[in-house]
């Protein structure tokens, strides 16, 4: 009810501020221990996945806290991680505003941020300082200025920056924002930017006396064929994990609606039957052993079953806990919990 009244409230502003002025609340509210107004603890079986312990199977996807700002508020409302990112080396505005649009008859989100971020130096600093149980991933990705040519350069700037201080580390390569980066996700390119990331974290690994695993993110928006040749390349580079799945280019199920015809990535509920389709063929293409992230219209614990149906390991939320708050977390941890 709480949430509620304060959603309606917001949904009246633009949707970037909105968001903002939000966080910056939840950000208060855990200062001034007041989070409980918002969140109970619940009774969660840890999960253990990449070799990590997650203390549950929710966690908050990329693209909420790009900077790292608000680790300690998301943490608080009882996500098991957070994942916080994109970051890029050098920081830059992203794309004009407006760039964030609702469409809330569809409970979706379209999005065109384009990467906006302070750069990896300032969410480095924001993760030192951060107190949480909660396990920190931090998404990488390359700047828009860099050419896609180059685009390896950056991402193996990301993970040396970001690997002392992450539980995670995620490869970005599916954001429909930036030009060409989802041209990485095939071929040669792709093959090149894991075989370098893979060198580079075996290095680290030895450096830190510890080993950070990495996951990469992809698109929903992939055929079956296409999605064995992400696996047999997954597999032949060893990833640890990937995450499945990133906002769509569709505009299925939202035709005629306010904004629809807005340019960006579509995410929450509308984006969920294919997400959730491709988590399915991934499980299959997929080693047993490589585990799958499972983000993409969760709007309900029923929708996180389906995904761990699917065969996924562990769930992100986003627009979910925009358009139904935190009250949303508690929801799938009881339902993982009644199918456990």
């Amino acid at each position: 009810m709480f949430y509620r009244m304060m959603r309606n409230l917001m949904f009246r502003l633009d949707a970037e501020k909105s968001h903002h002025i939000g966080l910056t609340g939840l950000n208060m509210m855990e200062m001034t221990g007041l989070s409980s107004l918002l969140y109970k603890k619940q009774k969660a079986s840890p999960v253990r996945v990449m070799g990590l312990t997650f203390p549950n199977a929710v966690g908050l996807a990329a693209g909420l806290d790009k900077n790292g700002d608000y680790i300690e508020a998301m943490s608080a409302l009882g996500f098991g991680f957070v994942e916080i990112g994109t970051v890029t080396p050098r920081p830059q505005p992203g794309n004009p505003t407006p760039r964030l649009f609702r469409l809330p008859e569809a409970q979706g989100i379209i999005n065109r941020m384009g990467f906006n971020n302070l750069g990896v130096d300032h969410l480095i600093q924001q993760v030192k300082v951060a107190k949480t149980r909660s396990l920190i991933g931090i998404n990488i990705g390359k700047n828009v200025d860099t050419p896609v040519e180059s685009a390896v350069d950056d991402y193996l700037i990301g993970l040396n920056k970001v690997y002392p201080h992450a539980d995670y580390v995620t490869i970005n390569i599916s954001s429909p924002n930036t030009p060409g980066l989802r041209t990485l996700q095939f071929g040669d390119s792709l093959g090149a930017l894991l075989k370098a990331l893979k060198q580079e974290q075996e290095k680290l690994a030895k450096e830190h006396g510890r080993y950070v695993p990495m996951a990469v993110k992809v698109a929903p928006d992939l055929n079956e064929d296409e999605v064995k040749q992400l696996a047999d390349s997954f597999s032949r580079h060893k990833v640890d994990a990937v995450i499945a799945t990133n906002t769509t280019m569709s505009r299925e199920g939202v035709e005629g609606l306010k904004h629809a015809d807005e340019a960006g990535g579509l995410s929450g509920a509308p984006v969920l039957a294919k997400s959730t389709e491709v988590v399915r063929q991934f499980r299959v293409a997929l080693p047993d052993d490589m585990p799958i992230i499972a983000a993409g219209g969760i709007m309900s614990g029923n929708d996180a079953v389906e995904k761990l149906n699917a065969g996924a390991s562990l769930v992100q939320v986003y627009s979910g806990l925009i358009y139904h708050g935190p009250a949303l977390i508690r929801d799938i941890i009881q339902s993982i919990e009644k199918r456990n």
